[in-house]
């Protein structure tokens, strides 16, 4: 895909999580992260500020407890590559409920700039349905984006895989909360639990 058909990132991430209703919302390290604040603060944003690698299994174990809620796991090309065996669990587990969107710039943007696998032979939508993820897609436009949101919401036909090849803009980071406890809590109590 030629740079110039690139998609803007917030923009993505806006319309994925325009109509999420109760969805949980798990941000990976880094940019990805902050294009969930930007989108808009919520109580079920669980946002990942260094657990690079961490996030698919993090949004897996909400999805196996909370079957009846759709869980989405936004993040980075970067953070997918150092977690890939994670995509092989969730294929085995076949959570239904749980969706994995990475926004795939090609480069490690939190550390330079420097190019990503992506940019040359790593196929991540192959590598997940190799992994048992039967509905893994690449995602290229905005309809197709549109499209796409209303899958994320359903509790009964997952896991699904999306990768979206966006542009490398290096944007102002939205900022949230960094309190853990406090953004950990949030959540339990959005679901009915107490804090912990």
């Amino acid at each position: 895909m030629s740079k110039a058909n690139l998609l803007d990132r917030r923009g993505v991430v806006a319309s994925l999580l325009a109509e999420r209703g109760g969805m949980i919302a798990v941000g990976g390290l880094g940019a990805s992260t902050y294009d969930i604040a930007a989108a808009g603060d919520h109580d079920r944003n669980l946002y990942l500020w260094g657990a690079m690698g961490g996030a698919v299994m993090i949004g897996l174990g909400l999805a196996l407890a909370q079957p009846g809620l759709p869980v989405v796991v936004i993040t980075g090309d970067g953070e997918m590559l150092m977690g890939l065996g994670s995509l092989a669990t969730v294929g085995l587990q076949k959570p239904k409920n749980f969706t994995i969107v990475v926004l795939d710039n090609e480069v490690y943007g939190e550390t330079g700039g420097q190019a990503s696998h992506t940019a040359d032979t790593v196929d991540l939508v192959g590598v997940a349905r190799a992994c048992g993820i039967a509905d893994a897609r690449t995602l290229a436009t905005m309809a197709d984006i549109e499209a796409f949101a209303p899958d994320m919401r359903e509790v009964s036909s997952g896991p699904r895989f999306a990768s979206i090849k966006i542009d490398s803009a290096n944007l102002e980071r939205v900022l949230s909360s960094r309190d853990g406890g406090f953004i950990i809590n949030r959540i339990r109590g959005s679901l009915g639990f107490g804090p912990i």
